[in-house]
């Protein structure tokens, strides 16, 4: 049977392969749409197992809100190239908008969403058969709030999400904070949430470090808490200095639009390394 270009680019919109893949897939299935559609995906099968030890370390980040709940997905791939493909990136996108759908709990359940009555993950390997390369659905994160906002930094490597305690949050100050996020890279809202081995941890450094500078031992416990407050102020979000005004914390910039106003959680996903 003769393959058309009409039947060609028919293919090449329902699957996003290339125009030969999709000729030769047509052929191959002698005309079938769906036994092409086949063809195409098993290659994207075979290709996810014979680059499985490879390294996806590009891809892209998008996040958005969806009323109270808010979500990161971070789409990973070998190259920048294709990584900023549209279609790539359209795929992210479609991933992200059926996790603000669904709210699935974790990345597994995200993985196993169905669109248009593929999963997630299948249409990932799919992709993958598409491209040539390793792809894998890397992250994703979400927060649930009475106020959330999200933050794209240009290039779709670097996103946030924040959620606040109370509604309708101005949205300048929400996207105030979401970039503080983006930009200092906190490990906690508050002091309270810093894991207790974490502050253990730099404790026992601030005692080293005082020792090496000759101080007396009976000395090491306060000047190592002085040091562990410092650690706080530039580790914790709502201590560190605001990035636009640093004469103010975080805390304080939400204080001065509403006295009752905070950040309940936030996540940052990157794909650059820090």
């Amino acid at each position: 049977m003769a393959v058309t270009m009409a039947d060609i680019t028919k293919l090449r919109k329902m699957t996003g392969a290339g125009m030969m893949d999709c000729k030769n897939a047509l052929n191959e299935a002698n005309g079938d749409f769906d036994g092409a559609m086949e063809i195409i995906r098993k290659r994207g099968q075979a290709i996810a197992a014979k680059r499985e030890d490879r390294e996806a370390s590009e891809g892209c980040v998008l996040a958005a809100t969806k009323g109270d709940f808010a979500a990161i997905v971070a789409l990973k791939c070998e190259t920048d190239f294709v990584a900023q493909n549209k279609d790539f990136v359209a795929l992210t996108q479609l991933i992200l908008d059926a996790a603000l759908e669904n709210k699935p709990a974790d990345l597994e359940a995200l993985k196993a969403l169905t669109i248009d009555g593929r999963s997630i993950a299948d249409l990932i390997v799919d992709r993958s058969g598409v491209t040539g390369e390793k792809m894998e659905l890397g992250f994703y994160e979400s927060v649930q709030a009475p106020s959330t906002i999200f933050y794209i930094h240009p290039g779709n490597k670097l996103a946030t999400i924040v959620g606040f305690n109370l509604p309708e949050v101005e949205y300048q100050v929400a996207r105030d904070v979401a970039m503080q996020v983006a930009a200092m890279n906190p490990i906690s809202v508050s002091r309270d949430e810093v894991p207790a081995d974490v502050v253990a941890k730099e404790l026992e450094i601030a005692k080293d470090k005082a020792r090496q500078e000759g101080k007396k031992e009976e000395m090491l416990d306060k000047i190592a808490q002085g040091r562990i407050n410092k650690f706080f102020q530039e580790s914790t979000l709502l201590e560190q200095a605001f990035v636009k005004e640093p004469k103010e914390s975080i805390q304080q910039y939400l204080k001065s639009h509403n006295k009752d106003l905070t950040v309940t959680a936030f996540k940052r996903i990157t794909l650059n390394a820090e």
